[in-house]
């Protein structure tokens, strides 16, 4: 009986319970999912830039940086005069005690260019997030260059980043003075060039066709100086436009192909040091701009073969920059850069690695580089002033020469056929 007997309200209680705590130990014991890891602000701006890895749009949306983000500041730029400007702006707000990213505001809302607006909030937004200054600028290597971003590295490294600042600022703006005196002192010349051409074109093109029927109608034999002219003239009035079409489109892919082939900008580079009066001009301003950039770098703290490097690239000659190359390479592995200069003195005057070595030897390096970009400049200043001075004669006599033969071709032939004239 006792076996048969009907389970009591509490026994089928108790079975319905340890079925369930079965069914909810089978449950538990199964493996559980990962929780989603929760990145920290920096983890994420880590994660979201790790190469090779997409972004998704949602990501994009809210922010992040990718490299088709960077494209569409590809068309933005900033002279030599505004990144003097932005350099001397935070150099004073530093130094006033502004807090950075106050700084950064303050400047954005002076900018009117809206890409260059877009440039800041770019930076305003990473340095936001806590990055630094230099890093962000450093996405934009190619507007503000590697000689900027790291100056302003080294001075934030360094807790002197108002004082960096003011020396950036005053080399972008000696770089900018340099460089003007540079193109004024081609202006005159290049001026008396294009007015001597376009005279001779004138003269050839309009005021010769006029007198030219006299001479065809005329049964004389014409000087070789005439004939040549009336060829000149007729080509010009045929084909000048497509002359005029050809030097253009020449010169357009001549400038494109310097850029593009590095060969060619070597070469091109090595002419402009080799030719007699414009040579000078070329080795002063980029011995003038190493020494004042080296000098620098190095009162900033950098180490010398960082700092020969970072000029190097900051260098527009590749003669020069492939020199600076290898003296930075040299000095990495323990030599010394008045060794490396001493080795070519078509580049490089006596005085440069005479003075470099009395600086490595008293430990004065920086002082004494800052003296010999003063020293350089000083010789690019004279050698302008004097340029216009030394090719006016060249340009007038070359102006001379062309007016004249355009004269004496059509006089000759005026005065021959006065000589064959018999009086009545």
């Amino acid at each position: 009986m006792s076996s048969g007997k009907a389970p009591t309200t509490v026994e089928r209680v108790r079975g319905v319970l340890a079925a369930h705590g079965a069914r909810f130990e089978r449950l538990m014991s199964r493996k559980k999912p990962e929780p989603k890891k929760t990145l920290s602000g920096i983890e994420l701006r880590q994660h979201s830039f790790q190469p090779g890895k997409p972004v998704s749009k949602k990501k994009r949306k809210h922010g992040a940086f990718s490299f088709s983000s960077l494209a569409s500041f590809s068309y933005v730029r900033f002279s030599v005069k505004e990144q003097t400007l932005f350099a001397k702006r935070m150099s004073f707000l530093v130094k006033a005690g502004v807090p950075l990213l106050e700084c950064l505001h303050l400047i954005r809302q002076q900018t009117r260019s809206r890409g260059k607006v877009r440039v800041f909030d770019r930076i305003i937004k990473d340095v936001e997030s806590g990055q630094f200054l230099s890093t962000s600028l450093r996405r934009f290597g190619s507007l503000f260059g590697d000689f900027a971003i790291n100056i302003i590295q080294v001075g934030e490294s360094g807790g002197i980043l108002s004082q960096n600042l003011s020396y950036l600022a005053d080399e972008l703006h000696k770089r900018y003075l340099l460089r003007k005196k540079v193109l004024g002192a081609l202006v005159y010349p290049v001026f008396i060039t294009f007015a001597t051409l376009g005279i001779t074109g004138l003269l050839t093109v309009f005021i010769f066709p006029k007198i030219l029927p006299i001479f065809s109608s005329l049964n004389v034999t014409l000087p070789w100086t005439t004939r040549a002219l009336i060829t000149i003239s007729n080509f010009l009035r045929v084909d000048g436009l497509y002359l005029i079409l050809g030097l253009v489109v020449f010169f357009v892919a001549f400038f494109i192909a310097r850029r593009k082939i590095p060969a060619l900008r070597f070469w091109t580079d090595r002419l402009t040091i080799a030719i007699p009066f414009s040579g000078s001009i070329s080795r002063n301003y980029n011995l003038s701009n190493f020494c004042r950039t080296l000098g620098l770098l190095l009162r900033s703290g950098m180490h010398l073969s960082e700092s020969i490097a970072i000029t190097a690239e900051t260098t527009n000659n590749r003669v020069y920059r492939r020199e600076f190359a290898h003296i930075a390479d040299a000095v990495t592995v323990g030599g010394t850069m008045s060794a490396e200069l001493n080795k070519n003195h078509r580049l490089f005057p006596d005085v440069l690695p005479h003075m470099i070595m009395i600086g490595e030897n008293t430990g004065n390096l920086s002082n004494t580089l800052i003296y010999l970009s003063e020293l350089y400049e000083t010789e690019v200043d004279e050698l302008t002033k004097n340029l216009s001075s030394s090719i006016e004669p060249v340009l007038m006599i070359v102006m001379g020469l062309l007016v004249g033969i355009i004269a004496v071709s059509v006089i000759m032939p005026i005065y021959e056929i006065t000589q064959h004239l018999q009086p009545r």
